[in-house]
């Protein structure tokens, strides 16, 4: 019974040992830290990011819209802004210039206003072309689509307060 004693007692003395070493390895850190700490300290920071979403995806107000809505260079023709579904508007414009080249320079005067922009997708041969985009500016969403054929190029584009559930851009009255 003695014999048996001492080997648990070995056991849990090796056990321990490991998990103080454990415990205790340098893994990169030259200051101990406890994980009461490093729970508060993880709590903050996505306290702090989760305030950061809120604040930066709070709906944009309407009348506000048009002012996050670039003009593109070289614009012949302006339509809108018109009302649409779930509070957003749609602007249509007609720009002289190559599809593809008026699209990416749209792209970057989008990102000069703030957004965020995701290319959904893009075309190009034979003189024509186009893209559509995606982005949010705060709360703000956007949905940008144009496209045409040698210096002609078309231009819809519409935003809402926040995303719609379903956030159609369709071709305005032309």
């Amino acid at each position: 019974m003695r014999r048996g004693f001492s080997t648990a007692a070995a056991v849990a003395v090796a056990v321990a040992l490991t998990g103080t070493a454990c415990s205790n390895s340098d893994s990169g850190n030259k200051a101990p830290a406890s994980a009461s700490s490093a729970t508060t300290a993880s709590s903050a920071a996505t306290a702090a990011s989760s305030a950061a979403t809120a604040a930066s995806s709070a709906p944009v107000a309407a009348d506000k819209l048009p002012s996050l809505v670039p003009t593109p260079a070289n614009s012949q023709t302006t339509k809108g802004p018109d009302n649409i579904a779930d509070g957003g508007i749609h602007l249509y414009f007609q720009v002289n210039g190559s599809p593809n080249d008026v699209m990416t320079a749209y792209k970057a005067a989008l990102e000069e206003k703030g957004w965020t922009v995701t290319t959904m997708v893009t075309s190009g041969g034979q003189g024509g072309g186009g893209a559509t985009y995606t982005g949010t500016n705060g709360g703000a969403y956007g949905v940008f689509d144009g496209g045409g054929y040698s210096a002609n190029t078309y231009l819809d584009v519409c935003a809402w307060p926040t995303k719609p559930a379903n956030p159609n851009c369709s071709r305005g009255d032309r």
